[in-house]
């Protein structure tokens, strides 16, 4: 059993990992805390921050004093990792990596090759978005293990938060990355569930803030991807109970785009003194508007200006040395007009018209307004009009952005005569920006073992698969279909069924079509209850034809006795494992929200 429920945070631009006992002596649930993570902020000064960067920095050969990198757990890393790493980067954009966790979900690139840092020019390493995630994963690891000698973090229970919109392929890279990083087993969450459950968490007394028939609108701007979540409150047995019922889709928008913006800016500022950068140059630049929108939107307090350096180009390096400036005001008129424009209700994404030939990078969303991407959501919702608003993620922390939010969203709330939104916020929110994603994992992890509130997000149909009569062929005619049923109507995401009562004949070792169905009215079959005729109730999904490997040496088709699993996971994946006598296992899967929409 593990001492620990331990929740991180695998962050665009920074990780963080939060943590609780998995029990306590009197019997109550403990407080969430952070962790602070050693990583060097200086070559030989090594200090411990409450997030961790999520930068790593390629060093070239004696770029670095022997053993200026050391780190308590490892005196000669391969990679800088963190605060280091982001401060180097600044200067040779060239070592860096950065954004990593957003290529894991890139479609028109292969995430485990080696692809960053993307303008590395030739004879400089690169690494792969999986390994890059990986060394990530693997610096907390060996952080928390050097505090925690007597409890290693990989045998704590241990819960990763993706994005809501990540799909199975960058969900699975995300846990083989987590594998390669030493942890045996972890759980996937999603980031705005993360969040609310922080809320939850910071706010014993919830129940007292929302009522029956509260609609929540969850808003999460991370670094790489912007997702929107609703969640109801019901009422049962006089009890209140959370749901989620609609998730937004993969939407590359957030910080990174808002950094280029102001670095474009910038670059005009230094094209009218008569500079004109290169790539090289304008990467840096990237890097130094990133940690300045991070500084001037850090609150009311923020400084008015941050500077900017660029240095020259060839022998004159110092002489060349170009230096400007942003001002506050400026990034926070280009955030709010760029990205948080007030438009109509019925307002709806720009699809640009692109080149045929692109280079390989980021499939980033189109239109940059937040508050398109917003509207059209709620429209895809059901027209929906939530009554409370819950942000998350650096960027809200910008007063002005916030106001902008709850302006446009209470605009629209105006126009159909709905009421006001209200904030769901609490003392800490500017801590709880940065940090409430790892929070709220570490809450859930509490959650599933009943010492705290879960957010229900039962399946909203019933699932089938399809089974082949065992009879004599017949001429013309194809062998019935039963229907199995595997996941029942209202089973919570993160459940697992056993079906041991009955074992069916696997095919393995040549192609074979595996057929679903599913089904809105028929919400009592229970799990392994076969139906013997299917019925016009019952929708039949796309089949789903796959090999699945023999895991013999046998070359030709081999046929398996097997029983059947079920597990639908945190984020909304049906997986089905075929599981023989000898432990073989088998998995399908498939996005059962992705399927029921298509269906709707």
């Amino acid at each position: 059993m593990s001492e620990y429920i331990v929740g991180i945070d695998l962050g665009t631009t920074n990780s963080a990992l939060a943590y609780a006992p998995a029990s306590s002596a009197d019997g109550e649930t403990a407080p969430v805390q952070l962790f602070p993570v050693a990583q060097l902020v200086n070559p030989g000064e090594v200090t411990a921050l409450d997030l961790l960067p999520s930068s790593l920095y390629i060093p070239g050969a004696n770029e670095f004093v022997e053993g200026s990198l050391a780190l308590p757990w490892d005196d000669t890393p391969r990679y800088v990792t963190g605060s280091l790493a982001r401060k180097r980067g600044v200067e040779n954009t060239s070592r860096l990596v950065s954004s990593a966790k957003s290529w894991l979900s890139n479609q028109n690139a292969d995430p485990t090759q080696p692809l960053l840092p993307p303008a590395a020019p030739e004879g400089i390493e690169k690494i792969s978005p999986v390994d890059a995630s990986r060394e990530y994963l693997n610096h907390l690891r060996s952080a928390w293990n050097q505090a925690h000698p007597d409890a290693p973090l990989e045998k704590q229970t241990v819960l990763i938060t993706v994005p809501a919109s990540f799909d199975a392929s960058a969900r699975d890279l995300t846990q083989r990355a987590a594998k390669l990083a030493g942890f045996p087993e972890v759980t996937i969450i999603e980031e705005p569930q993360s969040a609310f459950y922080a809320w939850i968490e910071r706010n014993p007394d919830w129940r007292e803030q929302v009522a029956p028939g509260d609609l929540i609108l969850v808003v999460d701007i991370g670094g790489g991807t912007t997702d929107f979540t609703l969640i109801a409150v019901t009422e049962e047995s006089g009890s209140l109970q959370l749901e989620r019922v609609a998730v937004g889709e993969h939407l590359l928008l957030g910080g990174d785009n808002m950094d280029l913006a102001v670095a474009r800016f910038a670059e005009q500022q230094f094209a009218q003194k008569g500079t004109k950068l290169d790539a090289l140059q304008f990467h840096s630049l990237w890097q130094q508007c990133r940690a300045a929108k991070e500084t001037l939107l850090a609150g009311d307090s923020a400084p008015e200006e941050q500077p900017l350096t660029i240095l020259g180009r060839g022998s004159g390096l110092v002489g060349g040395t170009v230096k400007g400036k942003i001002r506050r005001d400026d990034v926070r008129q280009l955030l709010l007009e760029g990205f948080f424009p007030i438009v109509a209700a019925d307002a709806f994404p720009q699809r640009q018209r692109r080149a045929a030939l692109m280079e390989v990078g980021l499939n980033y969303a189109s239109d940059p307004a937040v508050t398109k991407h917003l509207a059209q959501f709620l429209r895809q919702a059901g027209n929906a009009r939530p009554t409370h608003l819950l942000l998350n993620g650096g960027v809200l922390q910008a007063r002005a952005i916030e106001r902008r939010l709850f302006d446009v969203i209470n605009g629209w709330l105006k126009e159909s005569s709905a009421p006001a939104l209200i904030e769901l916020q609490n003392e800490t929110k500017q801590a709880d920006l940065m940090h409430a994603v790892a929070r709220g994992a570490a809450y859930y992890g509490l959650a599933r073992t009943g010492k705290g509130v879960r957010i229900r997000g039962g399946v909203p149909r019933t699932y089938y698969v399809g089974i082949e009569s065992s009879l004599p062929a017949v001429p013309g005619l194809a062998a019935p279909m039963k229907a199995l049923t595997v996941v029942p109507f209202g089973l919570e995401e993160g459940s697992r069924v056993q079906l041991p009562q009955r074992k069916f004949a696997l095919i393995v070792g040549e192609p074979a079509e595996f057929r679903f169905f599913s089904s809105l009215s028929r919400k009592t079959d229970e799990p392994g209850s076969l139906i013997e005729e299917i019925s016009d109730d019952m929708e039949e999904l796309p089949p789903m034809e796959v090999s699945l490997p023999p895991h013999t040496d046998a070359t030709r088709e081999e046929i398996v006795p097997v029983t059947l699993e079920t597990n639908v996971t945190e984020t909304g994946m049906l997986e089905l494992w075929c599981v023989a006598a000898d432990g073989r296992r088998w998995k399908l899967e498939f996005n059962v929200r992705e399927r029921a929409a298509a269906a709707a």
